[in-house]
């Protein structure tokens, strides 16, 4: 069986880089792990987390994913913007996973904070899978 968690990862980072208003926003920058050099704003993809979920002949998995957006710019505004952008990429959206079948993908929750450092801006977004193992 192929990695449930790594097919969905793939295929968020697909969909954010393939998304124009995202793009518009970060110019392609997400980011799995980020690069000592990177220009704000950016996109990463953040914790994970897997429950199994098996029903009568099938072998499922819910997943929550967390992808986090980060600005620089003064205030909460690009923050805010690309928080909104991205949930409007992914949320209800059909995912294509190499092996594995998506059952839905959906955002969940959203948070948007100052770091400690007093001048990045962080949108922490939610979503949950359900994915059925082959």
């Amino acid at each position: 069986m192929a990695s449930a968690e790594l097919e969905l990862q793939r295929a968020i980072f697909d969909r954010l880089q393939a998304d124009t208003t995202v793009a518009s926003i970060i110019n392609g920058r997400v980011y799995d792990t980020v690069p000592g050099n990177a220009v704000f704003p950016y996109v990463t993809l953040g914790p994970v987390d897997s429950v199994q979920d098996d029903a009568e002949c099938i072998v499922g998995l819910e997943v929550a994913q967390q992808v986090d957006c980060w600005s620089r710019a003064k205030g909460f505004p690009e923050c805010k913007r690309l928080v909104d952008a991205v949930r409007a990429a992914l949320h209800d959206y059909s995912l294509d996973l190499a092996t594995n079948a998506l059952v839905f993908f959906e955002h969940r929750t959203t948070r948007i904070t100052r770091d400690p450092d007093g001048l990045t801006s962080h949108g922490i977004l939610g979503f949950e899978a359900a994915i059925e193992r082959h």
